[in-house]
């Protein structure tokens, strides 16, 4: 990719126009920041209004990631040359972020079995950009901008734009239909999370496609 912080555009679904925003290659303590400061009270607030609502804790959508600990993913992962942080800022105000490793895993589709790829640790938007947590998100196109981020990494790394990730349940459709994504079923070794991977080709056509808003 070019220099950073990278130019990039999200919509606005309040006005239906491109926002401009930046996507870094860091994760910085200003990210973690927003996260405790502002992501964490944001879907505790969804979680409070699930609650008034009567509906079962069960069937609360976004409890699958709430225990994640960005501040500790981070620290954890500071000087291994593995592992690389992406994050997409707009106003000044982090709107997604990711994790891949380089390094701890392998290709699992036939043609390209035990071949290099970038696999993608964990990523999340930000609760208001949650469709499965907003009526009307506050921006669309932060997950495409960072699978995108991604794919540019494996080029980067000469692993051709191969990519995989294991989906949390409401991701899956994103994924699998949205970036054309392979589908190998759920992993037992991961929850059962199911396992998805991209290969050149469908990277190729990602990028073709442009924005997937």
């Amino acid at each position: 990719m070019s220099a950073w912080p990278m130019k990039v555009a999200l919509l606005d679904t309040a006005t239906g126009e491109a926002r401009e925003a930046e996507l870094h290659a860091s994760i910085t303590e200003k990210q973690l920041t927003d996260v405790e400061g502002e992501w964490k009270p944001a879907l505790y607030d969804r979680f409070r209004d699930f609650k008034r609502s009567g509906k079962p804790v069960a069937e609360w959508p976004g409890t699958e990631n709430a225990h994640w600990n960005w501040r500790q993913k981070v620290e954890q992962l500071q000087g291994l040359l593995s592992h690389d942080g992406y994050c997409v800022t707009c106003q000044d105000t982090t709107e997604g972020l990711m994790l891949i490793d380089t390094t701890g895993y392998r290709c699992r589709l036939p043609e390209n079995e035990k071949r290099n790829l970038v696999y993608i640790d964990y990523v999340e938007n930000a609760p208001w950009n949650r469709p499965e947590l907003e009526q009307r998100p506050r921006y669309r196109g932060v997950g495409s901008i960072l699978v995108r981020a991604a794919i540019e990494h494996s080029l980067a790394e000469e692993f051709k734009g191969r990519i995989g990730l294991h989906a949390l349940p409401q991701a899956e459709a994103f994924y699998g239909a949205t970036c054309g994504m392979t589908d190998l079923g759920p992993d037992p070794a991961k929850q059962g999370l199911r396992y998805y991977e991209m290969t050149s080709a469908q990277a190729e056509a990602f990028i073709a496609k442009g924005n997937h808003r």
